[in-house]
Parts: C-alpha cells; sequence; structure tokens
C-alpha cells in the first residue's frame, strides 16, 4: 500500500519544511470515486504545480519537504478531520458519489491517509523546530461553479491570527516586481487555513501560506521560476525572523 506522504529534501534543525497537503492526483485501485477520469487531471483532485515546486525547492540544503500522496478526492488534508468536507461529496459543481460513504468507510479512509500524514507533519515541526513553516498550494484562475470570478493575482499569501511571516512574504514578493501579490486571496486564512492552525498557530510556530496561480505553474520553466521566488523570499523571511 502507497504511504501517505512522501518526504523530500534532507532533514535539519532550525530549516526550512515545506507542507504540500494537495500535492498528488492519485486516486488509489481499491477506491472508486464514480467520476470521470478526466476530473483526476482537474483542480478539484490535487493542486497542479506544487509537488515539482516543492521537489525543486528541496534541493537547496535547509529545506525539506513533505507533501501527501492521495488526491483530495480521497481525503482532504487541509481540513480538520470531523469536517464533512474532509472527504468532499461535491466540489467545483461535480457531484462525487463514491465520497457518499458510512460513517465506518469515512473513518478507514481518516485512518489510511488523513491520520499518518499529520502525525507526520507534527512530528516534522516538533522534532526539526523550523525557522519557518510554508504551506504551499496553488489555485484555479476559474471556476466552473462561478465563471464570472475573477482570480488575478500570481500568488495570493494566507494567514490566520499570527501574521508575522505573512507580512514579509508579502513585502518580499511585491520586491520582486511583475507579480500581482494578493494578501488573503484568492481565499482568507481565517477561514480555510487547517494544517496550519494544528501544527503552527497551536505551537506558535512560524509559517505562511501560498497559493500560486496554476496557469503559471504546469510547466517546469513555471515551477523552477516560483521555486526561486520562493526560496528567495523564504531566506529573507528567515532572516527577518531571526
Amino acid at each position: 500500500m502507497k504511504e501517505a506522504f512522501e518526504i523530500s529534501g534532507v532533514p535539519s534543525e532550525g530549516g526550512v519544511l515545506i507542507v504540500a497537503d494537495h500535492a498528488s492526483n492519485h486516486v488509489p485501485d481499491d477506491i472508486d470515486l464514480g467520476i470521470s477520469p478526466q476530473y483526476f487531471e482537474d483542480h478539484i483532485a490535487f493542486d497542479p504545480g506544487t509537488a515539482p515546486i516543492a521537489r525543486m525547492m528541496t534541493e537547496n540544503s535547509g529545506y525539506l519537504a513533505i507533501l501527501s500522496t492521495v488526491s483530495r478526492l480521497v481525503v482532504d488534508c487541509n481540513r480538520f478531520p470531523d469536517e464533512r468536507s474532509v472527504i468532499p461529496e461535491r466540489s467545483d459543481g461535480v457531484e462525487i458519489p463514491g465520497n457518499q460513504i458510512t460513517a465506518a468507510e469515512r473513518q478507514t479512509r481518516l485512518d489510511r491517509y488523513f491520520t499518518p500524514y499529520h502525525d507526520r507533519v507534527h512530528a516534522l515541526v516538533l522534532d526539526l523546530k523550523p525557522a519557518l513553516v510554508l504551506s504551499l498550494h496553488s489555485f484555479s484562475p476559474t471556476l466552473r461553479s462561478n465563471p464570472q470570478l475573477q482570480r488575478p493575482w500570481d500568488i495570493g499569501i494566507l494567514y490566520n491570527q499570527y501574521e508575522t511571516a505573512s507580512r514579509f512574504a508579502i513585502q518580499f514578493l511585491e520586491a520582486e516586481g511583475m507579480l500581482n501579490v494578493g494578501d488573503q486571496l484568492p481565499y482568507s486564512g481565517k477561514e480555510l487555513n487547517a494544517s496550519m492552525d494544528r501544527h503552527c498557530e497551536a505551537l506558535g510556530q512560524p509559517y505562511f501560506g501560498a497559493e500560486l496561480r496554476q496557469d503559471l505553474i504546469m510547466e517546469p520553466v513555471g515551477q523552477r521560476r516560483f521555486a526561486d521566488i520562493l526560496l528567495r523570499s523564504c531566506d529573507k523571511i528567515r532572516t527577518a525572523l531571526a
């Protein structure tokens, strides 16, 4: 059975830990979601571009990444376990009939994928005491359920109560030039921040969330561009926080 997470990079104390909750679109063979396979390549299944960017970043000393290895349609790791949407029955206008399951089946999925992933994130934060945690996601510039909605930002920075690292991130990203940086956009970290609330806010761990626009990171050139931008920004944030 495939593990619930992938580790990229070499662990080191006081470095940067990248947490990628939606890195994979993998659906195990024994789970039938009841949807067309075309949706496995869609943004409802995963955050395209985040896995290669995380791996590129961990080519650098002091950077470690943990990536979820199953689709967010199997289990959404950026939710709390008691939320209904942790196993979504509908996403951006698409019904997921295979997720209309019993409470016991829900618990089996959580035990198999959600809990091991979060246990490892928690252990990495406690053991490595990173100078900074980067919660890495990507967002679709358009939605089927609301085609009139415009999401023009190149990168959005999300946070909840802890704002310090995010304020630095916005400052340093804007200084890069030619980037449309969103503050709490395309949605608010005060409403959608489960993993960071759990592993960082609760422990006083410095972090920020980054949402990258998917059409800018679908190809290796764009992925490398944003990996380099995030590396520069994270290094500056670490210095600013010291």
